[in-house]
């Protein structure tokens, strides 16, 4: 996880340092009049005029003779229009400006207003979107942060449960097969019970170590990980094919780990909210890199908000540069898609 934070902070460094050059470039070499200079000099080009007319030939009758009217409130209706388009385009940028910030979202980056109007507001502009390519980078590198310490945690925990609390269990599974072969023919039958309930309790515990800490791909690699997730969620009532492609690019071990997360993510929340009797699991190469697509035909996504499983997937993806979608499925249900960028020689 730590090598993707530095990938992270290297690409972040090139946005900036572009950002700079950009502006750079547009306070020193910007062809654009600034708005101060655009709305000034229409005032005064307005207010010589005036002053020449008072000082020329052109006189004002008492009382005003209708067409000295006319010419007077024509050079208004010239002067204030002036004024108006000046302001229209002038302020037009800041108005885009104003939008992009509504409507930014960290968690889908690559969103930026394009520099453009007077001096002043491309300048602006170009501040915001350096400091969007800084704070990106600063959340892409605590997300890294934080989610390396989240797997560190979660390998601790599933050796706990796998070494101390399994091994527990496993003993009292032998003390009570030795309990039952002394007990009394009418005491059998409790002790059966309490093997199977203890029984039960050992094989949950190895399945959520299981989902806490993913052996398999960690000795088997991704395809057969994302098999045997796959065969792990199917249960009474759901139903999860697979379909993963020998022919994969090759994956770096964070992006195949971050595979797999939204893998498990997506099919957890398909077997607790979905409502879906059938999900489909596949990856396979696309144009450019690897495509996971996680279908189910469950009820959908609807109006609800983004929940802490999804928010979680979209940091993991920002980690390696990835894509994330969620899109309605074709009839019903929801599609999840996850498109990892792959270039040559990514190991």
């Amino acid at each position: 996880m730590g090598v993707v934070t530095d990938i992270r902070r290297g690409r972040s460094s090139e946005r900036l340092g572009r950002a700079v050059s950009h502006t750079r470039a547009g306070r020193s070499g910007s062809r654009n009049v600034s708005l101060f200079w655009r709305i000034f000099s229409l005032n005064a080009a307005g207010l010589v005029v005036a002053t020449a007319l008072l000082l020329g030939p052109v006189t004002v009758s008492t009382p005003v003779l209708p067409g000295e009217a006319l010419v007077l409130l024509g050079g208004l209706a010239v002067l204030l229009t002036g004024n108006a388009l000046v302001l229209r385009f002038g302020l037009a940028p800041l108005q885009r400006l104003d939008r992009a910030m509504a409507t930014a979202d960290l968690l889908r980056p690559g969103h930026r207003p394009a520099v453009s109007g007077p001096a002043e507001a491309a300048g602006l502009i170009t501040t915001y979107n350096t400091m969007l390519d800084r704070l990106e980078s600063e959340r892409a590198a605590g997300a890294a942060r934080a989610l390396s310490a989240q797997e560190r945690e979660r390998h601790r925990i599933a050796r706990e449960l796998h070494d101390e609390v399994g091994q527990t269990l496993t003993a009292v599974l032998l003390q009570l097969k030795r309990v039952a072969d002394r007990a009394p023919e009418d005491l059998r039958e409790e002790v059966g019970q309490a093997q199977e309930a203890t029984r039960s309790g050992l094989d949950e515990i190895r399945r959520i170590a299981r989902r806490l800490r993913p052996g398999v791909l960690e000795e088997l690699g991704l395809a057969s990980a994302l098999r045997s997730l796959a065969g792990e969620f199917t249960t009474h009532g759901l139903t999860v094919t697979h379909h993963v492609t020998g022919d994969l690019p090759a994956l770096s071990p964070e992006a195949e780990l971050v595979v797999y997360r939204v893998a498990q993510e997506s099919l957890t929340n398909t077997a607790r909210h979905a409502a879906a009797d059938r999900a489909e699991l596949r990856l396979q190469p696309v144009p450019g890199g690897v495509e996971l697509l996680v279908r189910d035909n469950g009820t959908g996504l609807g109006a609800a908000a983004e929940g802490a499983g999804i928010t979680g997937m979209r940091e993991r993806a920002l980690l390696i540069g990835a894509a994330l979608a969620l899109e309605p499925a074709p009839g019903r249900g929801t599609d999840v898609r996850l498109r990892i960028p792959v270039t040559e020689g990514a190991r």
